[in-house]
């Protein structure tokens, strides 16, 4: 069984899309399979990470800017892929380094995460983006 989910963006952040999963599983009489993602673009990533304290996706943002900063900062002369804006190619290298796939176990209809685990597209561009996650379940 096979789902696209469309997650709408408003510049570089982690967009949680857990909720809409379990729904998903939930209504597909699977009860124990695994649940594999795929983000169907090259400038953003897939992550499992805290859902609890928001500072942790602020923290994670701020670190994955500081370890690659905007093309246009002195540091990153180098980079010859500019003409899409001075975040395009530091998009591409932040999702070179993060998942764009992920592998999650099924039980009892829902996805087998932790406590404060919730799953997020990481948007790694400045400007608003409509990105496709491909969802496939297997039982």
């Amino acid at each position: 069984m096979q789902q696209e989910f469309i997650i709408s963006t408003q510049g570089q952040g982690l967009y949680e899309f857990t909720d809409r999963l379990c729904e998903w599983t939930g209504h597909r009489r699977c009860q124990t399979g695994l649940l594999t993602l795929f983000v169907c673009h090259t400038s953003c990533s897939l992550l499992i990470q805290e859902n609890a304290d928001p500072d942790v996706q602020g923290d994670l943002l701020a670190f994955f800017n500081r370890l690659v900063p905007p093309a246009d900062d002195p540091g990153m002369r180098y980079l010859r892929h500019t003409y899409e804006g001075p975040d395009d190619m530091p998009a591409h290298i932040k999702a070179a380094m993060m998942p764009v796939s992920l592998s999650i176990p099924i039980s009892e209809g829902r996805p087998v995460l932790g406590t404060w685990q919730g799953v997020y597209l990481f948007e790694h561009r400045n400007a608003p983006h409509r990105r496709r996650v491909v969802a496939h379940l297997t039982q």
